[in-house]
């Protein structure tokens, strides 16, 4: 009975320092929506993804039509945060090193040697906000795919890290615009998350209306800080995850793979690529991020489903039988959803 007794003494002092960090990070995510709130209406579901995928150190593409405040919204998180925050606005004519940085020869007053000096690129920022990426070519959106993926960029052979934390918020235009280049298979893999941001509805509008036509919007305040961001993303990945949950995250994705036991006969018919592993990994952790956000230290297969579709959108590719007949990748996931089940245990 002693023993018992000096173990939760010994737990207690672990467990209430874990509690007050939960808190906080809560604290912190209520506050960032109410201040997004004065600038950004509507848009709930597409705000927790951003926020998600921040809070994880993941990077998302945000897909829309123009003028639907796809870059509002994200200049606006940024104004929240107390990071570094450049914008690249991708045009046909971008050149890797414009992002990257360069070497020039630069000389030195004092002996008049020559001496190779590196430039940075506007890449060197903790929170990047990659403005129409799918207007420039794949050569220059190549470019992005080592910082995204290492953290670093390579210029003449030398490498320099990029200062954590780092994260890129890409927003693209719909594919069938006029201008615009396919992403890389590679580097869609590389985004967490697919977030679509469509139309508002008739009371939302008035209200933009409304607010852009007075006197102008409310002034954002900056609620946590470069440190508080590298805090709570250490915490999300200190929440367990039970063996049910992410197997069913794993099904999930298996779900989509053409050929494998677990994917649906229409998978096989519509679907030419599945997700990869990275689907998974993607979802298990932004599960996490979402069960702290609504005061849970544990996730739940309802977390896991509610990231399917920004999880797999850009993940899964459609063949010609699917365009034929006017599938679209939403109802697919929709239905893979469907065929597997979690685990009751898990809900």
């Amino acid at each position: 009975m002693e023993t018992n007794t000096q173990a939760l003494e010994e737990k207690a002092p672990q467990e209430e320092p874990m509690a007050r960090r939960i808190e906080e990070l809560v604290e912190s995510y209520q506050r960032i929506l109410k201040e997004l709130r004065k600038v950004i209406v509507g848009q709930e579901e597409v705000i927790v993804q951003v926020l998600t995928s921040l809070y994880t150190g993941g990077n998302s593409l945000i897909t829309g039509l123009p003028g639907l405040a796809k870059t509002l919204l994200i200049q606006c998180i940024a104004d929240t945060l107390g990071l570094s925050f450049k914008r690249i606005q991708f045009t046909p004519d971008l050149m890797p090193a414009d992002i990257t940085g360069t070497e020039i020869l630069q000389q030195n007053p004092e002996t008049g040697r020559r001496n190779l000096s590196f430039v940075p690129g506007p890449i060197f920022a903790n929170m990047i906000l990659a403005d129409e990426i799918n207007r420039t070519p794949p050569k220059t959106q190549a470019a992005m795919l080592e910082a995204m993926q290492e953290r670093s960029v390579t210029v003449l052979g030398k490498t320099y890290a990029l200062e954590p934390p780092f994260c890129v918020l890409a927003t693209q235009n719909p594919i069938e615009l006029e201008g615009t280049y396919p992403l890389p298979e590679a580097q869609m893999d590389r985004f967490m998350f697919n977030i679509i941001i469509d139309y508002l509805n008739e009371e939302e509008e008035m209200e933009v209306v409304d607010r852009t036509t007075g006197k102008g919007p409310e002034a954002i305040d900056k609620i946590v800080s470069r440190e508080d961001i590298l805090r709570y993303q250490s915490l999300v990945r200190e929440v367990p995850a039970s063996d049910e949950v992410t197997r069913y995250a794993v099904r999930l994705v298996r779900a989509t793979r053409p050929g494998d036991p677990l994917a649906p006969g229409f998978i096989g018919e519509w679907v030419r690529y599945g997700a990869s592993l990275r689907a998974a990994q993607f979802m298990t952790l932004g599960g996490k991020a979402r069960a702290l956000f609504h005061g849970r230290y544990n996730v739940a297969c309802e977390d896991i489903l509610a990231l399917a579709k920004p999880v797999l959108r850009h993940r899964v590719l459609t063949n010609f039988h699917a365009e034929s007949e006017n599938v679209k990748i939403d109802e697919l996931i929709d239905r893979v959803c469907e065929k597997v089940k979690p685990p009751q245990s898990g809900i």
